[in-house]
């Protein structure tokens, strides 16, 4: 995260947040991003930075992305900054006939006709990454995420922050999860992206594993047990080595080296930049109390293999804020075993209770709706009921586009 002197832990945040490019009218998608670029640039580019926020492309077109420009020493201001940003570029899109629409899937998108991927630079990646696993498919081409980026300085410092993350993973979507329609239709998972992007890498397995990283603490530990085996397994696929890089591995949370932090990965965006907001700050206060052993020690948190914390995660994926936790040593380690079994919603109540974020109001009462009254996903579906008509899907587009660019909650 810092090209000059190594950030320590918590000492700053990079986040970023995507978007889908939806028709102003019907809410298809449109692809439309390099459109976007260019208005402000006057050529086609993959990015364009301000002061605090910088925009950029991602693999397919009608996605844009929103990022913190270099490392934010604090959040407060965040939302405020993402809302100006989404405000201007609906702007540009309205000249277009086109707005931004959040949430971490398009409901009734059919990515094997409408998939567009970025034409201009960088086009050689995504080419390979195509070629080897299709990307004309949900996991891929429909999906909008958050990503927080967490630097460290050293080994040590590394080694102290993967274990917290690696037992944070699992519970994460009971927050997050704002994707439960996808092909027109209520789908099975509450966190259906989730879901979807489990298999994303079916064709080499190794590159996303069981989406909870290994039990690597170190540089060369994580180089040697974890990224050389997926750069070795890829090989076969990618003869020119396009992409034997840290970017390739597409667990929950990866090592960037390059830039000295783990990236968490597996946060759906949700309908308002405070609420996006309000996420990321609860997340990265439980990731700063587990890191600060406030509930559990280094050694009990490293102790954890992948399997039974992506068991934890599965059903969570699937389930989200009712998924039934009965595993009293992985309640443990946020301090409720004595209180378990428990759902992933009743542990998030908690956790919020003791981690008492100081925040703003808005921030606050965004993160009260998201544990008391359910994530994004559970309040789409009360909207939308058991068997969502096209013209109610529609529906639920518009509101939230408006819910987006109102920076308001869907309630």
């Amino acid at each position: 995260m810092s090209d000059d002197v190594n950030l320590h832990l918590f000492q700053a945040y990079g986040i970023e947040v995507e978007y889908m490019i939806v028709d102003a009218e019907t809410f298809a998608i449109r692809p439309l991003c390099d459109q976007v670029l260019k208005a402000i640039a006057g050529t086609y580019v993959g990015d364009v930075e301000f002061e605090e926020l910088a925009w950029s492309n991602e693999l397919v077109l009608h996605v844009i992305e929103l990022k913190t420009n270099g490392p934010r020493p604090l959040l407060r201001g965040l939302s405020a900054a993402l809302h100006a940003d989404l405000r201007r570029i609906d702007g540009i899109l309205a000249e277009h006939g086109a707005r931004l629409m959040p949430s971490g899937t398009h409901p009734f998108m059919d990515p094997l006709l409408e998939t567009t991927l970025w034409p201009h630079d960088y086009s050689p990646v995504y080419e390979a990454f195509d070629r080897i696993f299709s990307c004309k498919g949900h996991g891929w081409s429909n999906l909008q995420s958050v990503h927080i980026n967490l630097p460290f300085a050293d080994d040590e410092e590394f080694g102290r922050l993967h274990a917290a993350i690696r037992v944070a993973l699992p519970i994460l979507p009971a927050l997050s999860a704002s994707t439960p329609i996808m092909d027109g239709k209520i789908a099975p998972h509450l966190d259906q992206r989730l879901a979807v992007y489990r298999s994303n890498a079916r064709a080499v397995p190794s590159v996303s594993g069981r989406v909870v990283p290994e039990q690597v603490f170190d540089h060369d530990s994580y180089q040697k047990d974890l990224l050389q085996r997926i750069y070795r397994d890829i090989a076969k696929h990618d003869p020119e080595g396009i992409l034997q890089e840290e970017w390739l591995n597409a667990r929950g949370a990866i090592a960037r080296f390059d830039r000295m932090a783990i990236e968490i990965r597996i946060l759906d965006s949700q309908e308002c930049p405070t609420a996006d907001h309000a996420m990321c700050a609860l997340v990265i206060h439980l990731v700063r109390a587990l890191v600060e052993e406030r509930w559990s020690t280094l050694d009990q948190q490293k102790s954890w293999p992948v399997d039974p914390l992506a068991d934890v995660f599965d059903a969570v994926v699937k389930d989200g804020d009712r998924a039934l936790i009965e595993n009293l040593d992985f309640l443990a380690l946020f301090g409720q075993r004595e209180r378990g079994p428990m759902t992933a919603g009743e542990l998030w109540r908690v956790l919020r209770a003791e981690l008492a974020p100081d925040v703003d109001t808005e921030v606050a009462e965004a993160m009260r709706v998201m544990t008391d009254e359910g994530p994004l996903a559970r309040r789409i579906l009360k909207r939308v009921g058991a068997d969502p008509t096209h013209e109610d899907l529609v529906g639920l587009c518009r509101e939230l586009s408006s819910c987006l660019v109102e920076n308001r909650q869907l309630r």
